[in-house]
């Protein structure tokens, strides 16, 4: 499965992954990213797709899970 990763040195807060991905990411209080640390489903991975899309920090990204031999 997927998670969604947040690149603290782009991030300004704006909390707008907070507004599309709801039940992965909440906002602190100063309006800053709490990821929720649950693997993205596959029916929600479109919309994580578009949050990353839409951060205007380019500071979210989906991490693939590492494939083991």
């Amino acid at each position: 499965m997927n998670k969604v990763e947040i690149d603290w040195t782009r991030c300004d807060g704006h909390g707008l992954c907070a507004t599309l991905l709801p039940d992965d990411v909440a906002l602190d209080e100063w309006g800053f990213p709490v990821l929720r640390g649950r693997e993205i489903t596959a029916g929600e991975l479109p919309h994580a797709r578009r949050a990353v899309l839409a951060c205007p920090a380019l500071a979210l990204r989906l991490e693939a899970p590492v494939k083991r031999d």
